[in-house]
C-alpha cells in the first residue's frame, strides 16, 4: 500500500459499532474482493471490498472477517482468516501479510491462514443462531457477477439451512454515513491531493491539448502523492463532451473557446474525494460562459448551506431544484410558461440540470447511505449543481465536498478555487509563462 498507516483504533471502532448492532447469538461474515481477470492471464489491479476494509484495515485479497460478539468460546469475538504466503508467492506477486502484521493493521488477535477456516468457521457456525451475510445492496448497483459475499451466501445457506440469515447492509449504512475524525482526516488528504492535481491541470492547459494529456497529469499527481489512484475513472471533457453525464472517453482535442469541465478525485487509504471544476480552454471565459458559470456557482453555494441535520434529502433536491429552475429563468432558458406548463413528476429545470446534487462520500465515491435518514452531523456529502446545454456545446458543473456538523457545514475543499476569476488567473498564468 502506497498511503500511511491508517490508526487501528478506527477499525476497532467500527467494529465495536457493528457488533453493538447485531442481535444476540448471531455471526457475521465479510469477504474481500475477487481478483477480477482482465484479459489472458492478466488480472486488473485489486481494490478491497469497502464493507471488509471498514471493519478491518486489510488490504489484500483472499481475506475472510468473522464477528461474534456473544460467542461461548473464548477469544472467537474477532476472526480474521489471510491467505497463507510462500515463497512461490513471494516471488512472482511479493510479500503477504503475515499474522502479526494481520493484528497490527486490524487490531484483531485472532488471526488464522485460510486453509485453517473451514473446521474453525463450521465450529462457530454451530455455536451461532443467526447469520449476517454481506450482499451489495448499494442503489444503483447492477451486475450479472457475483461477489465472493454472494457467492458464500448461497454456500452457507446450503450448508447450514437451519440457520436464521439476517442483512449486515443495514447496520452498515447506518453506521458509515457518520464519519469518524480519522476518516474525515483520510478524506482530507485525498481532496488535498485532488487540488493539487486541479492546480497542476491549471497550469497545463492551453489550445489544442487533447483531454486525455489532461488526465495524465492528474494521474501523475496522484500517484506522486501517495493515492491509490483515481477513486473514479476521471472525467475530461471539453465542448459538448460536458453535456455527455458519464462522459468518459478523453479523447478529444480541447479547442480555443471551449469550456473542459473536470470531474475527479483521488483515492486515498481506499477514501474517495470527488472534485469537479470548470476551466476555459483560452484563458478566459465568454461572457455567456461566465454567466452560466456564475449560475451554478450560485445555486452550489446556496445548496451547501442547506445541508443542515434534521433536513431530509428529498426536501433537499426539491429546493435545490428550485433554486435552480429561477436560474435557468433568468439564463432565458426556461421560460415561465415552460414552469406553468411542466409535470410536477418531470420538472422543467430538468431539461437542463438533470441528476442529484448531493450524495454521501466516504470509502466509495457514491458511499454506503440510507437515503430516506435525514442529514446528521459527521455526515460528508458531494454538492454538484450543473446546467447542461447540448445546443451551445456547455456543460457546466461545480462540485465540493462537505461536512455536516452541527456548527455548520465544513468545506473540505474551501482551499480549491472555483471562482471565476481565481480560475482565469491560474489558467492566464500558466499560459502568458
Amino acid at each position: 500500500m502506497r498511503y500511511h498507516p491508517i490508526p487501528v483504533e478506527m477499525f476497532q471502532q467500527h467494529r465495536r459499532q457493528f457488533a453493538q448492532a447485531m442481535q444476540k447469538n448471531a455471526i457475521a461474515i465479510f469477504n474481500s474482493n475477487d481478483r477480477m481477470p482482465r484479459n489472458g492471464d492478466q488480472f486488473y489491479p485489486f481494490r478491497q471490498n469497502s464493507d471488509l476494509f471498514y471493519l478491518s484495515g486489510i488490504d489484500q485479497e483472499e481475506t475472510i472477517l468473522v464477528l461474534f460478539p456473544n460467542c461461548i468460546k473464548e477469544d472467537f469475538q474477532e476472526v480474521l482468516f489471510i491467505r497463507k504466503g510462500n515463497e512461490k508467492l513471494a516471488t512472482w506477486e511479493g510479500h503477504q501479510l503475515d499474522k502479526a502484521e494481520a493484528t497490527r493493521l486490524s487490531g484483531i488477535q485472532k488471526v488464522y491462514w485460510l486453509d485453517e477456516m473451514e473446521y474453525i468457521l463450521h465450529e462457530l457456525l454451530l455455536l451461532a443462531q443467526a447469520v449476517y451475510i454481506n450482499t451489495n445492496e448499494n442503489d444503483h448497483y447492477r451486475s450479472e457477477l457475483q461477489t465472493r459475499d454472494l457467492r458464500f451466501a448461497h454456500y452457507l445457506k446450503k450448508r447450514y439451512p437451519g440457520h436464521r440469515y439476517l442483512r449486515a447492509q443495514p447496520i452498515l449504512k447506518k453506521i458509515c454515513m457518520r464519519k469518524s475524525p480519522h476518516e474525515i482526516d483520510l478524506i482530507r488528504q485525498a481532496v488535498n491531493i485532488t487540488g493539487e492535481a486541479f492546480r497542476r491541470v491549471c497550469q497545463f492547459v492551453e489550445p489544442e491539448v487533447w483531454e486525455y494529456e489532461i488526465e495524465a497529469e492528474i494521474t501523475h499527481e496522484f500517484i506522486s502523492r501517495r493515492a491509490n489512484g483515481h477513486a473514479y475513472h476521471p472525467i475530461i471533457a471539453s465542448g459538448a463532451n460536458a453535456c455527455v453525464l458519464h462522459y468518459g472517453d478523453n479523447n478529444k482535442v480541447c479547442k480555443e473557446g471551449e469550456v473542459i469541465l473536470l470531474d475527479f478525485g483521488a483515492e486515498y487509504g481506499n477514501y474517495a474525494a470527488d472534485l469537479t471544476r470548470c476551466i476555459p480552454v483560452s484563458g478566459r471565459f465568454t461572457n455567456r460562459q461566465k454567466a452560466v458559470y456564475q449560475s451554478v456557482l450560485q445555486v452550489m453555494q446556496t445548496a451547501t448551506q442547506l445541508l443542515q441535520p434534521g433536513v431530509s434529502l428529498e426536501d433537499y433536491h426539491e429546493e435545490v431544484g428550485r433554486l435552480m429552475e429561477k436560474e435557468l429563468l433568468d439564463l432565458q432558458l426556461l421560460s415561465k410558461e415552460d414552469i406553468q406548463r411542466q409535470d410536477p413528476e418531470q420538472p422543467a429545470y430538468k431539461k437542463y440540470f438533470m441528476h442529484g446534487t448531493s450524495h454521501h462520500l466516504g470509502l466509495d465515491v457514491h458511499d454506503l447511505s440510507n437515503r430516506y435518514q435525514a442529514i446528521e452531523s459527521g455526515m460528508v456529502f458531494t454538492v454538484e449543481p450543473g446546467i447542461y446545454i447540448p445546443e451551445e456545446k456547455l456543460g457546466i458543473r461545480l462540485e465540493n465536498n462537505v461536512l455536516i456538523t452541527e456548527d455548520g457545514v465544513i468545506d473540505l475543499t474551501a482551499n480549491i478555487p472555483v471562482e471565476i476569476d481565481a480560475i482565469e488567473a491560474m489558467v492566464q498564468t500558466s499560459q502568458l509563462a
